[in-house]
């Protein structure tokens, strides 16, 4: 199973389907032979393929997600504005998460980690 995400004008993905290898070959599933297949079956668009497992592009493709033709990597929202984007297409917060085996949300406003609390009835 192949997949391919369709891209808007501003490399936005839009929607992602499956097609089976046997639908794109070429000789192995590749952008080339999605986008043959797909627009054969009347789904013209561009479409880019992404790996439900992450082995080509960083990431598997959603709805919202960005396609960056530089890094050739699909790219999530970015969760907060002040997270920038690593080279691998992860998004880092301006300071690290601590490591003391808690658990920790980030927090906007303060820019900072909050640790969860357990309210306990």
């Amino acid at each position: 199973m192949a997949y391919f995400a369709e891209l808007d004008d501003n490399n936005i993905v839009i929607r992602v389907v499956s097609v089976s290898n046997a639908d794109a070959p070429d000789p192995a599933p590749n952008d080339d032979a999605g986008n043959q297949f797909l627009t054969s079956i009347g789904m013209a668009g561009r479409w880019v393929q992404t790996s439900f497992h992450g082995n080509i592009r960083g990431h598997f493709a959603g709805i919202g997600h960005t396609y960056d033709p530089t890094l050739d990597l699909f790219v999530a929202p970015t969760p907060f504005p002040s997270w920038v984007m690593t080279d691998d297409g992860n998004w880092q917060a301006p300071i690290p998460q601590p490591d003391d085996g808690k658990g920790y949300e980030w927090d906007e406003a303060t820019q900072s980690w909050v640790e969860h609390t357990i309210v306990r009835p």
